[in-house]
């Protein structure tokens, strides 16, 4: 029998799958830690994690795999890598790291993207990125080079959070075209590197590892690694996608129309197009997607909030005394759709890209935000409701840049995991977005061993990778609850039009 491993590497945790090729059937999977992993926020606005952390709850997790599955490890064909996206890691020609990860939610580089949005000029960087600069890879980069000197003189490679656990496996430093326009480091308009923005930033493109296939031999592990994860020398490293890419991947979402969704620490909407379209605000961004290709392309249109399940976080931690997140469910259900008036923007963690002021182009980092609080009205149970359904609506605000773009949003499909566990959320997300929600059983962990199964050549094409693949659960608008819902929706938009319309907000800009 053949059997894929699969790793998801998040900025919570690290998830593992073992999956058997020929079923599509979980055979073991673990999770590390069983606590979040620590952000690091030396300031306002960063956002850093130490890459070793990542590689040692990487090998605690194929260790728990290994507990309860030890002869199934031993016959492991292909390893695949989800991760979380729009990173930055950077190593020296020993492929030592040289500082600790700048990832996805950090502020630092929204002033360096923007500068060069203006100066590069918006109808280029639409003709050639379909984006903005931005917040994204090869901005952090930028911040390294101008605030961090001595660093970046020793940097040999930067990479993306993926391309350094594929190093820590291989030894190899490489990376995708779809993780390249994750960076904002791909010319969509020539099919390949973006020299444009190498040009501009001043950064050589020797720090930028050589492209592979994201489905193909990207490496083999090597004695060492092996050893460290109990596996086999050799076994093949062949697929590797940003955790968004991968989620749509693992919900077979893979053409024109097809819509995936993610509520994890952030909230996402991934829609796939053939056409490659862009929002004139940079809110909504696109990105190559996982099956791409010159003469069949596929892109990747994503929204995303910050402030998502890291907010339902925050509240376990801080509000509800040791509760857990199935009894914060339960609880937040005893309130009634429009949480009685309370009302939360659940903007507060790090700077939102859909939150661009009318006629500008500056991502807002305004914080999480509550109004219509009384005293002798709300209580606990308030406050959790009024969190998930300020974030079902931050998500539908998204979405309506999305449908703008012409993005049909009819149907969503979701792994039935995160936010998405609890059914608030779910009916919340179905009625307020007017979209079927489809919830299977998968996870990124998952996708990214069916991604190795494609990529090692197991599955012969992509309908093959998805045996097993099955709904758990459907979810249609609930109509009796729409007009509450659409109700509670605008006090929320009314709230937050409030916020835009200030001039006080804290604006990002890199520090130095």
């Amino acid at each position: 029998m053949a059997y894929l491993l699969g790793y998801d590497i998040g900025s919570s945790s690290i998830k593992a799958t073992l999956l058997d090729a020929e079923t599509g059937n979980v055979i073991a999977s673990a999770v590390s830690p069983e606590t979040e992993l620590e952000i690091i926020a030396k300031r306002p606005g960063w956002a850093e994690q130490e890459p070793y952390i990542w590689w040692d709850n990487l090998k605690s997790a194929t260790a728990k795999i290994k507990s309860e599955a030890a002869n199934a490890v031993a016959d492991v064909e292909a390893i695949g890598i989800s991760y979380q996206m729009h990173g930055l890691v950077v190593v020296d020609k020993n492929h030592k790291v040289l500082r600790p990860a700048i990832i996805w939610c950090d502020s630092r580089a929204v002033g360096i993207g923007e500068r060069a949005f203006r100066e590069m000029g918006q109808e280029v960087c639409f003709e050639h990125l379909l984006n903005s600069p931005g917040n994204f890879t090869a901005s952090k980069l930028k911040w390294v080079m101008e605030n961090e000197p001595e660093i970046y003189r020793k940097i040999d490679k930067a990479m993306l959070p993926g391309d350094y656990i594929a190093m820590m496996l291989t030894d190899e430093i490489k990376t995708t075209p779809s993780g390249l326009s994750e960076a904002i480091l791909w010319d969509f308009k020539g099919d390949g590197l973006a020299e444009i923005v190498l040009k501009y930033y001043g950064i050589s493109a020797g720090l930028i590892p050589e492209l592979t296939p994201t489905f193909s031999i990207q490496g083999e592990l090597t004695k060492k690694a092996a050893e460290e994860l109990g596996l086999k020398p050799g076994t093949k490293l062949s697929y590797r996608a940003g955790d968004q890419p991968n989620n749509a991947l693992s919900l077979n979402v893979l053409n024109p129309g097809e819509i995936a969704a993610t509520a994890g620490t952030s909230g996402v909407v991934y829609g796939i197009d053939s056409k490659a379209s862009y929002d004139a605000k940079s809110r909504v961004n696109t990105f190559v997607h996982v099956n791409h290709a010159s003469d069949s392309p596929r892109y990747g249109a994503l929204l995303c909030l910050n402030g998502c399940g890291i907010l339902n976080s925050w509240l376990k931690h801080n509000f509800v005394n040791g509760m857990n997140y199935d009894q914060m469910n339960k609880l937040a259900l005893q309130a009634p759709v429009g949480s009685e008036g309370l009302t939360i923007l659940p903007f507060g963690n790090g700077a939102e890209r859909t939150l661009h002021p009318a006629g500008t182009l500056e991502n807002r980092d305004m914080g999480a935000l509550v109004s219509g609080w009384k005293f002798n009205t709300h209580n606990k149970c308030h406050f959790l409701r009024a969190a998930q359904e300020g974030i079902v609506f931050a998500l539908n605000y998204g979405l309506g840049i999305m449908r703008d773009m012409g993005v049909d949003v009819a149907t969503v499909r979701a792994g039935n995991a995160n936010m998405f566990l609890s059914p608030l959320f779910r009916e919340a997300f179905a009625t307020v977005t007017q979209a079927n929600l489809e919830l299977y059983n998968t996870d990124g962990s998952q996708g990214a061993a069916r991604g190795a199964g494609i990529g090692v050549g197991i599955y012969k094409s992509s309908e093959d990778a998805f045996v097993g693949l099955k709904t758990i659960k459907a979810i249609e608008p609930n109509a009796n609850l729409a007009s509450a819902y659409q109700e509670a929706y605008g006090r929320w938009e009314d709230a937050l039009k409030v916020e835009l319309s200030r001039d006080d907000w804290w604006p990002c800009q890199p520090f130095s």
